[in-house]
């Protein structure tokens, strides 16, 4: 009697997704990428600096974007765009490579993995095994980030993780666009989404945020990046861990770590 087959380690894993995709939709989160210290830092230390972007869609733009941005960080950063969908693996340019790959990420073993809304299409209960099998083919000090995003990437949020769990959540926004801050609530990440309900610590986040934003609508006439500083100073003023960053930020940006927002246990 034959044995099973056993499973191939390299077979694609996951789901195909609508593919949605568009020229300069993740800009928030590449500016974030290039400027944030912990992430500069591992791409900058690794031996190898290789980067997926994973499940990039239809049309390869954001890949060869995410490409460029990080050239200014670490110039030999190798980038590969994996899709599961065949028909949606184009050739190589700009030095950019793609092929066809899954959660499994083809068998590379990369620094960072970007894979921005993907999960968003899966059930939430299918979130922690696809970080620890995503995670689990990284090299041992990559990160991943799993963000979702709004067709035009006005509103986007995602969270950082490394091999020890979930570090961080962050939402960026387009200062012109966005008239409070819990209007990213839609665009949470698969992990939180569900759980904008009074008694979860990112609806007490959202809630914070929103009254800081009016506290500080004095400042409005100097536009709302002004504004959005000085909300997110009232946020520090009342404890919240709000990230500091070096320079002044083109977008409104909002970096918790994770300990801020994780879900209450279900019962």
């Amino acid at each position: 009697m034959a044995g099973r087959a056993k499973p191939d380690p390299l077979r694609p894993v996951g789901t195909i997704t609508r593919g949605t995709t568009g020229v300069n939709r993740l800009r928030r989160s590449d500016r974030w990428l290039i400027h944030d210290e912990l992430v500069a830092g591992r791409l900058g230390d690794a031996a190898d600096p290789l980067v997926v972007d994973l499940g990039y869609g239809a049309s390869p733009w954001t890949t060869l974007e995410l490409a460029a941005r990080l050239r200014t960080v670490r110039a030999d950063v190798r980038v590969v765009g994996l899709e599961i969908d065949p028909e949606r693996v184009v050739p190589g340019r700009d030095g950019v490579t793609f092929a066809r790959g899954g959660f499994e990420l083809a068998g590379l073993r990369p620094v960072l993995v970007r894979a921005f809304n993907v999960l968003r299409q899966y059930p939430e209960s299918a979130v922690p095994d696809a970080w620890a099998t995503i995670l689990s083919r990284m090299d041992p000090a990559g990160l991943l980030i799993d963000g979702t995003c709004d067709e035009l990437g006005r509103r986007c949020a995602w969270v950082l993780l490394d091999r020890s769990g979930p570090r961080s959540l962050t939402l960026a926004w387009d200062p012109f666009t966005v008239d409070r801050p819990s209007d990213l609530a839609e665009r949470l990440p698969k992990v939180l989404i569900h759980r904008n309900i009074p008694g979860e610590p990112i609806h007490a986040l959202l809630t914070a945020a929103d009254r800081a934003w009016s506290r500080a609508a004095p400042l409005a006439p100097f536009g709302p990046r002004a504004r959005w500083r000085a909300a997110a100073d009232h946020l520090r003023q009342e404890g919240l861990p709000i990230h500091t960053y070096r320079r002044r930020m083109r977008d409104c940006v909002l970096s918790v770590p994770w300990t801020t927002v994780a879900p209450n246990p279900r019962p």
